[in-house]
């Protein structure tokens, strides 16, 4: 069973109305809610939709339980191949996944977010489908101590799983960039076990990245049920902490990575990343190394820096205080 909605999310000064399509397949419990495109140049999630609808409208098997698809959920980023609006669409809210879970008398995204949270906190699970830039390995978050998020996000199947510290655990970064306003963390501090599938390249459609997706997809309908048989997931999945670890521009200049640099290795503190130097003078401003031993998922391809960009990511491992707040053993890498 298959039916499709065409939803107002918000209106434009003009009055032009802001409309995207929902999906529901299936029906009961358990619900899932899958959406896409929060950041309009992150398309590789709405052909990763695309593609789940052709398999499930294919499919002899129903789904035991619901699932809600939102392909494109922010039109206004989309349109614009960006990653936020301009000021003249919302001046106080560039970015949808800060605002959650939104104000039905508030600013175009907060008003947006609200509309679509009706549908998110009847869920019992949430994919908020995301892509990183071309040099950032496939993982997915989910919220540090969050046992049921955690499992999820392990079931969608991609070898590295970060975990993100939230409100008062987490660093200052946290409240200066308003990260409790991502769906994620929104949906979570619900209750409602919520992930979020990185799967790397900005703009293009790319094809490991799309079959990781679907098969991500389909690992958590398995897992909760929905569909039959076990999630397919790799043999050694990697967990660490997110964000902490992240190598900053500490002059503005030209960055080089170092040739042997590989997102998905494994670095130790000290490891030579790359340099930024003068354009001009041609002297050496930084030589970039990790702060800390972990799993390098980022390094930034852009050649022009300036001093405080991030330059690359490094996941710290797990604490002994992860493994004593959920219960299981993380310590490996």
């Amino acid at each position: 069973m298959h039916a499709a909605e065409r939803v107002t999310l918000a209106r434009l000064p003009s009055g032009m109305a802001v409309e995207t399509t929902l999906h529901t397949y299936g029906s009961g419990d358990p619900t899932v809610y899958v959406q896409a495109a929060q950041h309009g140049r992150e398309v590789n999630g709405v052909e990763v939709l695309r593609r789940v609808h052709e398999e499930l409208l294919a499919a002899e098997e129903e789904l035991d339980g619901t699932l809600v698809a939102v392909p494109v959920a922010d039109p206004l980023t989309f349109d614009r191949v960006s990653y936020t609006t301009p000021p003249s669409l919302d001046a106080s809210n560039a970015n949808m996944n800060r605002v959650w879970p939104g104000d039905a008398e508030g600013t175009v995204h907060q008003r947006m977010a609200a509309r679509l949270w009706e549908f998110v906190r009847e869920a019992d699970a949430i994919v908020d489908l995301h892509t990183g830039s071309r040099e950032t390995f496939t993982h997915t978050v989910y919220r540090r101590g969050d046992p049921a998020s955690k499992a999820l996000a392990l079931a969608f199947g991609t070898e590295v799983c970060l975990a993100e510290a939230a409100d008062e655990d987490a660093d200052d970064e946290w409240a200066e960039q308003d990260f409790d306003g991502k769906l994620r963390v929104a949906a979570s501090g619900e209750g409602i076990p919520s992930i979020t599938p990185e799967l790397a390249h900005n703009r293009e459609l790319v094809e490991p990245a799309i079959e990781t997706g679907v098969r991500g997809v389909f690992n958590v309908l398995r897992h909760l049920g929905l569909r039959s048989g076990a999630p397919d997931t790799p043999a050694d999945q990697r967990l660490a902490r997110n964000h902490l670890g992240r190598v900053k521009a500490t002059a503005s200049g030209m960055f080089r990575p170092a040739p042997a640099v590989r997102v998905g290795q494994w670095v130790e503190e000290g490891t030579l990343l790359g340099h930024v130097t003068h354009p001009t003078t041609y002297e050496t401003l930084q030589r970039v190394e990790a702060g800390h031993e972990g799993l390098l998922y980022s390094v930034t391809r852009e050649a022009t820096v300036t001093a405080g960009a991030t330059l690359a990511g490094v996941a710290l491992p797990l604490d002994d205080g992860e493994t004593e707040t959920d219960g299981t053993d993380d310590g490996h890498r």
